[in-house]
């Protein structure tokens, strides 16, 4: 075996101790024949500030590694330690993937974000979904983000951005008309999710509301109407409560495990230049959530 097909990756973020990202890169880089170590820095466990992300960043590029995920809360953080920022991560201001490009100490640290291409993936997957059409996404977050700019990506006609905290729905919301154009997305408080579900086609959750954290239905139940598809980022538990509702009420609903696998798939191939097998990763992804 020689040295191009050994990898030495990893993962940057707070609160990464279970994560599913080492074992579904390093089985299938299995499958590739490849040797992938694939290693948690976790900020929690080693007391790093997430503003010294940078010097994490450099001291990966020193010790070899081809490349790294960045997670919360370091996915806007990282940008000012990079070199370059593909198309897709500069336009959205935040980066989930980092691959070292070159030789040596004078290697360069691209930023890429395959949350969205993995969310694009998602809506290819949903027969229900057709450009064009109106959806409302519950969430404004950093997730939240990622989703929205996937949606007009792949020509949502009109997304309606709800967020409790209003401005940050109408940040997002600004930040999309200003990429995709005026009209194209709306901000809307939780107040007016009624009107705004009634002429909905679609529905994306991309809040915490679900978890095993925090359970619970991220909008009353009458809201959901037959017809409607959902999907809903959340991926622990494999079937939330609003994938329950939504099943039971006449929709078409998907969890999270897509998103999971196909921004991991997109990183997979941007550290190895291995297409990887979504098929293959989306069953191992769901055993694993399954066996928890």
């Amino acid at each position: 075996m020689t040295t191009r097909d050994s990898y030495l990756v990893g993962l940057i973020g707070s609160g990464i101790a279970n994560s599913f990202s080492p074992v579904l890169h390093e089985r299938e880089a299995d499958r590739h024949g490849l040797r992938h170590l694939y290693r948690l820095i976790d900020l929690d466990r080693t007391g790093t500030a997430p503003d010294r992300v940078g010097e994490l960043v450099r001291a990966a590029r020193d010790f070899g590694y081809r490349g790294l995920n960045i997670t919360y809360p370091c996915k806007q953080r990282v940008i000012a330690s990079l070199d370059e920022l593909a198309p897709q991560a500069a336009a959205i201001g935040a980066v989930n993937t980092v691959v070292f490009e070159g030789e040596g100490g004078s290697r360069r640290a691209v930023g890429h974000n395959t949350d969205v291409t993995g969310f694009v993936a998602c809506l290819d997957r949903e027969p229900a979904y057709a450009p064009g059409q109106r959806v409302v996404q519950l969430g404004a977050g950093g997730a939240g983000a990622d989703v929205a700019h996937a949606l007009l990506t792949r020509d949502t006609g009109h997304l309606t951005v709800v967020d409790p905290l209003t401005d940050r729905a109408e940040a997002l919301a600004a930040a999309l008309n200003r990429r995709f154009g005026d009209g194209r997305a709306d901000p809307c408080a939780p107040d007016g999710l009624p009107a705004a579900m009634a002429e909905a086609v679609g529905l994306v959750h991309a809040s915490p509301t679900g978890t095993a954290a925090h359970p619970g239905l991220p909008l009353p139940a009458e809201l959901l109407h037959s017809g409607l598809w959902v999907v809903d980022v959340v991926y622990r538990p494999l079937e939330t409560e609003l994938l329950r509702v939504a099943r039971a009420r006449g929709c078409t609903a998907s969890n999270g495990v897509g998103l999971l696998v196909f921004q991991a798939a997109d990183a997979f191939r941007l550290f190895t230049g291995r297409e990887p097998d979504r098929t293959r990763m989306l069953a191992h992804a769901a055993e694993l959530v399954a066996s928890e």
